[in-house]
C-alpha cells in the first residue's frame, strides 16, 4: 500500500508510537469506496500500535482541493458542510477504535483552528514561509494554470499545510498520510513545519509524509465507479446488495490485488485463496472472499448474507422464501434490467386469467398457445415456484405488496408491478 514516503519515515515508525493523520474533505454526506484506501492506511497504522487522527475538513471543504480536478468545484455552505461531516464521521468510526488504549483514534475538525484566524494573520503566519515558486512547482497547480485557477484554489495547499503544522505543534502529530495525488500538498505541510520551527526554535522538524497508490482497474475504467456513479458506503445511496456486487464482479486480476488492499485477512490466507482460485477460477473464490470481508465491515454480516442470497436468485438457486424476504430496494436492484410491466390493482384484484396475464400483461409469451405449451413442460415459475395451467394468480402472490416475478425457462425473468 506504500507508494512513496519521505526519508526517515520508516525509522520514525519503528522508533516509537507515532501520531499520523489523514484529511477527509466533506464534499458529500457519505464516503465512497475510493476513500477506503486512505481509511485502510489508518487502520493499519492503529493495528501497528500508532495513533491515528481523522481530520475532517470543515475549513478546507470551503476552499476545494484542485488535486486531480479539471475544474473548480462548487463551494458548499456551512450547513451543507456540517451535514456532510456528520455523515462521514459515522462511517469513519466503524473502522477505527476511538475508545480504548493510548493509541485510540481521535477526530479533529480544521474549522476549529481556522474559524477565528483572520486573513492578515494567516498570510503573515503561514504565507511568508512558503514561496510562490514552491507552490507553482506542484503538479496540482501546474495542471490547472492553463485552464485558469482561482486564488482560492491556489491557496488550498497552504491551508492544508497549516493543518499539518497545527497538528504537529498542538497534538504532536508527526506524519501525514494520503493518496499519491496528495504528495505535493503533504510536502507543503512538512516544509511549513520545517521553516517555522527552524525559524522559531532553531531545529529541524521531524515531520514525515507517506502516500498510498491510487487504485486502478485492469480494464482502464475508474475504480469505485459503477454505471450509477460512485459506489458509496451509505446503504441509502448504494444498497448493500449493489455494494457486494461491485466487489463480486471484479476481474480476477483486480480481485487478487484488491484483497490485499481492502481486507484484513492474513497474508498466508490470501495466498491460499489465490492458489485455490487459480485452480478453479469459475468458483470466483477471490471475489467472494473480498466481497464478504468488505461488505461485513462496511455494512454487517446480515447485509452480506442477504446480498449472497439475493445474488443466488438470478442463478436459479434462490427460493420463494428468499425472494419474499427481499426489501423493495434489493428486489429492484437484483432485477434491474429485466423487462418490467405494470398491471392496474383494480384489474388484478378482479381476477385475470393466467394465460392472459402471462402473454398480454407480462409479455413473456407471444401467444396463449406458447404459454400453454411451456406450462405443460413445467418451464414457468411465479416467484421462483413452478406453476401449472390451473394456477390461480392473486394478491397473496405479491412481493412487497406490489410485485410478481415471472420466470420463463432458466434465464428469462419478467417483473410485474401492480399499481
Amino acid at each position: 500500500m506504500i507508494h512513496d514516503m519521505t526519508p526517515g519515515t520508516e525509522e520514525q515508525l519503528l522508533k516509537e508510537m507515532t501520531s499520523g493523520y489523514i484529511g477527509f474533505d466533506p464534499t458529500a454526506d457519505s464516503l465512497h469506496i475510493g476513500n477506503l484506501v486512505p481509511i485502510m492506511l489508518l487502520v493499519h497504522l492503529q493495528r501497528c500500535g500508532h495513533k491515528p487522527y481523522i481530520l475532517v475538513g470543515g475549513a478546507t471543504g470551503q476552499v476545494g482541493d484542485p488535486s486531480g480536478k479539471a475544474e473548480e468545484r462548487k463551494l458548499l455552505s456551512l450547513e451543507d458542510i456540517q451535514h456532510n461531516l456528520e455523515g462521514q464521521k459515522k462511517q469513519l468510526v466503524k473502522f477505527l477504535d476511538l475508545e480504548n488504549g493510548e493509541n485510540k483514534a481521535e477526530v479533529v475538525n480544521n474549522y476549529d483552528w481556522f474559524k477565528n484566524f483572520n486573513f492578515l494573520d494567516f498570510i503573515r503566519d503561514a504565507g511568508k514561509h512558503i514561496t510562490v515558486n514552491y507552490m507553482l512547482a506542484k503538479d496540482s497547480v501546474k495542471k490547472r494554470l492553463e485552464s485558469g485557477m482561482s486564488f482560492t484554489e491556489f491557496s488550498y495547499q497552504l491551508v492544508q499545510g497549516y493543518d499539518f503544522y497545527w497538528l504537529y505543534k498542538n497534538k504532536n502529530v508527526k506524519l501525514q498520510l494520503g493518496g499519491s495525488d496528495q504528495w505535493g500538498n503533504i510536502l507543503t505541510g512538512t516544509e511549513l513545519i520545517r521553516r517555522k520551527f527552524f525559524a522559531d526554535e532553531q531545529k529541524e522538524a521531524d515531520a514525515f509524509a507517506l502516500t498510498c497508490p491510487l487504485i486502478t482497474k485492469a480494464d482502464g475504467t475508474k475504480f469505485g465507479k459503477s454505471e450509477g456513479g460512485n459506489v458509496w458506503l451509505d446503504p441509502e445511496k448504494t444498497s448493500p446488495y449493489k455494494f457486494y456486487q461491485y466487489w463480486l464482479n471484479a476481474s480476477d486480476e483486480d480481485a487478487e490485488k484488491w484483497i490485499r488492499y481492502f481486507t484484513l485477512l492474513p497474508k498466508e490466507e490470501i495466498e491460499e485463496i489465490a492458489k485455490q482460485h487459480h485452480e478453479a477460477p469459475h468458483m470466483r473464490l477471490l471475489q467472494k472472499a473480498l466481497a464478504k470481508d468488505v461488505t461485513v465491515r462496511v455494512h454487517s454480516e446480515e447485509d452480506h448474507n442477504m446480498a449472497v442470497e439475493a445474488s443466488q436468485i438470478l442463478f436459479g438457486k434462490g427460493t420463494t422464501e428468499t425472494l419474499k424476504k427481499l426489501s423493495e430496494d434489493v428486489l429492484l436492484s437484483v432485477f434491474e434490467g429485466v423487462p418490467q410491466s405494470e398491471v392496474s390493482r383494480t384489474e388484478f384484484e378482479q381476477g385475470i386469467g393466467l394465460l392472459d396475464f402471462l402473454s398480454e400483461k407480462v409479455g413473456a409469451f407471444k401467444s396463449n398457445g406458447e404459454a400453454r405449451r411451456m406450462l405443460k413442460d413445467n418451464a414457468v415459475a411465479v416467484n421462483k415456484q413452478k406453476i401449472r395451467d390451473d394456477f390461480q394468480i392473486s394478491t397473496k402472490d405479491l412481493l412487497n405488496n406490489k410485485y410478481i416475478l415471472v420466470q420463463k425457462g432458466k434465464k428469462n425473468y419478467y417483473l410485474v408491478k401492480v399499481v
